[in-house]
């Protein structure tokens, strides 16, 4: 009796595997971009740095990418509730928001070489195409998870089960992450 009450504890307390890997994983993709702002802060001190204002459609990005993140928190709670139509098109609205992000990402690239910047010209520009390309590297990821997230929804029955449960956590956490990591980039894009 006292193994069984102990094991069950345990299990109580313990965090799944699936999801620490992928904290794990988030944990393991910050210090890549520490690494990249601290390179940035680094090459910046040593001159022959170009100074440059980050283009609108880099704010106008964040505010979408914002909107996905709360559309998918939004869907995931309609989820649990059972609310299969607000579910999925929550879902279908975060999948548009983060392709348009994307979409937004490369136009703010090509603002940048409009006004000079471009990926070559000067290592400050080549840090901002470098860094915000590997996010959007990591946003593609997340889309990836969105596509399969969006399977789920319309070609499986609505049924709130733990595995189901899981797999959406474990899409919200990472879309939460990566929203985050934009959202700390551009401020330090911005305050530098």
């Amino acid at each position: 009796m006292n193994a069984t009450v102990a094991r069950t504890d345990y299990r109580r307390s313990k965090i799944h595997p699936r999801k620490f890997a992928l904290l794990v994983a988030c944990a393991s993709m910050m210090m890549m971009f520490a690494a990249f702002t601290s390179a940035y802060i680094v090459r910046q001190a040593a001159g022959n740095w170009l100074e440059f204002r980050m283009p609108d459609l880099f704010y106008l990005s964040t505010g979408v990418i914002l909107l996905s993140s709360l559309s998918l928190h939004s869907s995931y709670l309609a989820f649990k509730r059972g609310n299969t139509r607000v579910y999925r098109l929550l879902l279908s609205a975060t999948l548009v928001l983060g392709l348009a992000f994307v979409v937004l990402q490369y136009q703010g690239w090509q603002a940048l070489a409009s006004i000079g910047v471009e990926l070559t010209t000067n290592p400050s520009g080549s840090f901002v195409y470098v860094i915000s390309g590997v996010h959007a590297a990591h946003v593609l990821g997340g889309i990836a998870a969105l596509i399969l997230a969006m399977l789920h929804a319309f070609l499986l029955h609505h049924r709130v089960t733990p595995a189901r449960k899981l797999r959406f956590e474990l899409t919200l956490i990472y879309w939460h992450f990566v929203d985050f990591l934009w959202v700390y980039l551009l401020l330090f894009f911005t305050l530098q």
